[in-house]
């Protein structure tokens, strides 16, 4: 953040010269805060985009995400590592006392407690072919959950017991946004697209055996898919399909007032 022109700007909005809406624009695009040599974080991402930065947890030492989790929690209410291993938790834990550990989405928070209230604007359901399939699809709730948004769950449902899925429509068609985790051969996001009316966000996974290519397979074969309404995101990918679904409802309600007689 850059002091100087943070004065010059206010300066410039209590003399008229911009307007406050100008301003706001402006300090969308100021500059980041260095963290050390390895890092710059960007505090006005939420402005500009609606979420945060989230910390990428693997590849990093706990020093050093020890370091930017103390510099982010100055200017977020919530501040969220991805993909950290029981382990670094303990050890980032041991120095930061109120971080909280989601074991099985391997994610860590500071202060969860503290999240905005459930917003009201529509919900998110997440769908698991397997149990295998859920730390992915852990991932993708706890993040929407710390977004600020409604999460349903619905594990276990995959085409080889296609019973299991029919059985579950009401929740299916309740929701806003579907989140749909599968590995091995990767169909379900397809039957389940056939059945709602809602955008679907595929989310491919790396379980499965050698012929799927940890991924690859049931990534293709939902990017191939006959049901229209299907996005599909990267293998694994579990936090970009909940910032995604995130986004499809903040659009809507943004929405609303242009559609609305």
């Amino acid at each position: 953040m850059n002091p100087e022109a943070l004065q010059q700007l206010l300066e410039s909005v209590a003399s008229g010269q911009i307007t406050p809406t100008d301003a706001l624009e402006k300090i969308k695009y100021f500059d980041f805060e260095p963290v050390g040599d390895f890092a710059r974080i960007d505090h006005h991402r939420k402005l500009r985009t609606g979420f945060p930065e989230v910390i990428w947890g693997l590849n990093k030492t706990p020093a050093q995400i020890i370091s930017i989790i103390e510099v982010m929690r100055s200017q977020n209410p919530v501040v969220m590592a991805t993909r950290i291993e029981p382990d670094v938790y303990q050890q980032l834990q041991a120095k930061i006392p109120d971080l909280y550990y989601y074991e099985l989405a391997k994610i860590c928070a500071i202060q969860p407690a503290q999240i905005p209230e459930v917003n009201s604007n529509g919900n998110i359901t997440i769908v698991t072919a397997g149990t295998a399939d859920l730390p992915v699809a852990e991932e993708a709730a706890i993040t929407a959950t710390l977004s600020g948004f409604e999460v349903k769950r619905l594990w276990d449902v995959g085409v080889a017991g296609i019973h299991r899925l029919l059985s579950s429509w009401p929740l299916i068609a309740d929701a806003d946004v579907l989140i749909v985790v599968a590995g091995m051969e990767g169909a379900l996001p397809s039957v389940v697209a056939g059945l709602a009316d809602c955008p679907v966000i595929a989310v491919p996974t790396s379980v499965g055996y050698g012929a799927s290519f940890n991924g690859l397979a049931p990534l293709l074969t939902m990017l191939n898919s006959c049901a229209a309404g299907v996005g599909v995101v990267n293998i694994d990918n579990g936090f970009g399909a909940a910032i995604l679904a995130c986004q499809i409802l903040r659009l809507g309600e943004r929405l609303k007032p242009r559609i609305q007689p």
